[in-house]
């Protein structure tokens, strides 16, 4: 045997220094490292024994083994894989003792094996370095399949380490001994010899691994004992991996409520299975119903990443649209750019274009529920079709999809939602616009004055009650060809051929209330900025509305909550020359001289159609003061 001491250089010892302390925040990934670095020297031997048969190596009980003294303070992670010689050690331990910082991470985010294992995570010397965190001194001993001799390496992470000729049969494939640090919670790191401990963190990063990972017993009296029958840590049941048929619902859901913690069955299991020069797989699932908070900011979106079957991150954002916030699941790629830890996603053309087929393929899935399962739906888009809107507005390139996966409630049927395609295809002869109309509830719009010719001429409105409808309705602004208007905005004309007015008969109207009308204006020209005749009031003396480029009162509202200053819009007041009360305000006006009771009269009336639309009069107390005083006078 010989053994050579070997200095790590100052930029080797910084660079390992930063990788115990600054690059994991977590301890507990030291495992999921050792473990991940065991399975791909397993996968590497696999296919080394399909490829040489003189390899003569062992693959009939390809596994991990975890074994633990709590006595002396150590845990071993040991393979039966591919092993390494003693110059690869060397060459390992060398990529992090002998090069530059910025060129070993050049490295490592460039690395690729093509004669191996393709698309193995990680390089054995990084993650490797991450035990370190939580050992005072690591000791590997290893042998490569179809050699003799094996290879021990030892460090204590300071400023040497030591490589070894062993001469004597070392066990094919690689152990990592770890000497522990003591146990200190306060510190937290916790006791790594607990059987409780590394079942936690295997099952958390290492449960779906293609290779079973093993806890031996713990020797009974700290002779180096725990040859006993070791037990598996991990379910190695990559659920995304396996064929439909072989998968039951039950153990569908079954993952989804680990991975969601919701007790609830998922209302939709969606697959998807991506082949080419990027590889991966998705598992995602539509939950039944919407989380407390999946409107609050600290609300934790995103999906599981995986990397080869390994465990990356919770809640990975990138992964989906903050719209689709509400589907869970598991992404498992074949290859992806981590940064060293593997902790943090880089933004590149992988991410986006998983982002984008990933969100393509929930909004068809949506889709085609509606009419494969239209009860579900109905479920699925009461839950999440105020979030889903959203995309509308911040994902231009996905609008025609998600408009197809849409529906709203309408004035057609007071049950069934539509599609914006069947509104087109019952819209009247010489119909031209969608009309909509956006409140806080159905009964608030169906009530509203501003429906009362739509209804009287069977014109089908779009009932729209979520917030997101504000704002949606102005960034799409049309479909199929067809602009949205909406109901309370701008001057209305039909045009169906169906009014009852002549334009003769306009103009008289307007030319008997022109007089009345512009001294209505003169009376609350602080409140409004035009008075005009209604072509859209049937029943209701009187409303307001928004001119066709001014935002909405809500919209207002919505923004003075976020804290933005918005400069109040003055509205327009419409006036139904067919109502009673808009009739004898014009023929009291021409009567009298005096006038000071009917400048109350045309604050009440412009009151009251603001209190129609669900709004507030601008001065509440002199509002019910002036109504009190007429109903006095009127007993």
């Amino acid at each position: 045997m010989s053994t050579q001491t070997f200095e790590f250089q100052v930029e080797a010892r910084q660079l390992l220094q930063l990788m115990i302390h600054s690059i994991y925040s977590n301890r507990d990934v030291f495992l999921r490292e050792l473990v991940s670095n065991a399975s791909d020297a397993l996968d590497k031997l696999r296919i080394a024994a399909l490829r040489d048969d003189s390899l003569g190596a062992d693959v009939s009980d390809l596994h991990i083994r975890i074994e633990t003294d709590p006595d002396a303070r150590t845990l071993t992670v040991r393979d039966n894989g591919i092993g390494m010689s003693y110059d690869e050690v060397a060459e390992l331990i060398g990529t992090i003792a002998n090069s530059g910082t910025a060129k070993l991470l050049a490295e490592l985010r460039e690395a690729k094996d093509g004669a191996g294992a393709e698309g193995l995570i990680g390089q054995f010397g990084v993650g490797f370095y991450s035990s370190f965190m939580v050992a005072d001194e690591v000791t590997l001993v290893t042998r490569r399949a179809g050699e003799n001799g094996g290879t021990r390496w030892t460090s204590r992470g300071e400023g040497t380490y030591t490589l070894e000729r062993l001469d004597e049969d070392a066990p094919q494939g690689t152990a990592v001994t770890l000497h522990l640090k003591p146990a200190d919670p306060d510190d937290q790191l916790p006791d790594y010899t607990a059987e409780w401990k590394l079942r936690e963190i295997v099952k958390r990063y290492s449960d779906f691994i293609t290779w079973p990972v093993r806890l031996a017993p713990a020797p009974a009296d700290g002779d180096g004992g725990g040859d006993g029958e070791a037990a598996a840590l991990n379910s190695m049941k990559a659920l995304w991996a396996r064929p439909r048929e072989e998968v039951s619902d039950d153990e569908y859901h079954e993952l989804y409520k680990h991975i969601s913690h919701d007790w609830r069955d998922p209302l939709e299991t969606i697959r998807l299975q991506a082949e080419g020069t990027f590889e991966y797989q998705a598992l995602l699932f539509l939950p039944a119903h919407a989380p407390h908070d999946l409107f609050t900011r600290d609300h934790k979106r995103g999906v599981q990443l995986y990397v080869k079957r390994v465990f990356i991150m919770d809640d990975c954002e990138a992964l989906l649209p903050s719209y689709l916030r509400f589907v869970k699941g598991v992404v498992d790629a074949a290859d992806l750019s981590l940064n060293v830890s593997r902790e943090i996603l880089q933004q590149d053309r992988q991410i986006q274009r998983m982002n984008r087929r990933l969100a393509k393929k929930v909004l068809a899935s949506v889709k085609d529920l509606r009419t494969a399962d239209p009860e579900r739906y109905a479920t699925c888009w009461r839950e999440f079709g105020a979030v889903v809107k959203e995309g509308l507005v911040t994902d231009p390139d996905n609008r025609d999809a998600i408009l197809a996966a849409a529906t709203f409630a309408t004035s057609h049927d007071e049950t069934a939602p539509t599609t914006l395609k069947d509104y087109v295809e019952r819209m009247k002869d010489g119909q031209s616009d969608i009309y909509y109309m956006t409140g806080e509830s159905r009964q608030a719009i169906e009530n509203s004055p501003h429906m009362e010719a739509f209804r009287a001429k069977g014109v089908e409105v779009l009932l729209l009650t979520d917030p997101v409808d504000e704002v949606w309705t102005d960034a799409v602004g049309e479909f199929d060809g067809k602009p949205l208007r909406s109901v309370a905005k701008g001057e209305i004309d039909l045009g169906d051929g169906t009014d009852d007015t002549s334009d003769a008969e306009r103009e008289k109207l307007d030319q008997e209330y022109a007089d009345v009308l512009g001294w209505l204006m003169e009376r609350l020209a602080d409140d409004v900025k035009e008075v005009r005749l209604s072509s859209r009031l049937t029943v209701s003396p009187a409303c307001v509305v928004s001119d066709a480029d001014d935002i909405t009162p809500a919209l207002e509202n919505m923004y003075r909550a976020m804290g933005q200053e918005v400069p109040p819009a003055k509205r327009i007041l419409e006036l139904n020359p067919g109502h009673p009360l808009v009739r004898g305000l014009r023929e009291a006006f021409a009567e009298r001289e005096d006038r000071a009771g009917l400048a109350e009269t045309a604050e009440l009336l412009h009151g009251l159609a603001v209190l129609a639309e669900g709004g507030q009069p601008k001065d509440p107390a002199r509002f019910v003061k002036l109504m009190a005083d007429r109903l006095e006078r009127a007993l």
